[in-house]
C-alpha cells in the first residue's frame, strides 16, 4: 500500500510541479550525456543518483509548500523562511550536481 501512496504523491507533483518538468528534462539531457561520454562506472552512477536526488528534494520542497499552505495561506515570516528553506535546498542538490559534472569533466580534459 505504500508504494500506491508515493505514487499518487509523485503523480500529484507531476501535475502540478512544473519545476519538476525542468528538473525531469535536464536529468534526461544528464543521463543521455553520461552515458555517452567515456566516463567509469563511478562518476556515472554519481550523476545518475544526483540527478535523482534532485528529484527528491523537489518531491520534499512540495510536500513544505503543501503543509505551510495547510496551515494558513496568508503571509507569515516563518511560512516564507520555510518555502524558501525547501527551494534552497532543492537548489543546493543542483548545484551538488553541476559540481559533479565539472569534476567528470575536468577528469575528461585534464
Amino acid at each position: 500500500m505504500r508504494a500506491v501512496w508515493s505514487w499518487q504523491g509523485l503523480r500529484h507533483i507531476w501535475r502540478t510541479e512544473g519545476s519538476l518538468h525542468q528538473w525531469m528534462w535536464a536529468n534526461i539531457v544528464s543521463a543521455i550525456l553520461i552515458f555517452v561520454l567515456p566516463v567509469s562506472a563511478g562518476e556515472r552512477g554519481m550523476i545518475l543518483m544526483g540527478g535523482v536526488m534532485v528529484l527528491a528534494f523537489e518531491c520534499l520542497n512540495t510536500a513544505i509548500e503543501r503543509v505551510v499552505d495547510d496551515v494558513s495561506e496568508e503571509r507569515r515570516a516563518l511560512a516564507k523562511q520555510a518555502k524558501d528553506s525547501g527551494s534552497a535546498a532543492v537548489a543546493v542538490a543542483g548545484a551538488a550536481v553541476g559540481l559533479a559534472w565539472i569534476c567528470v569533466l575536468g577528469g575528461l580534459v585534464f
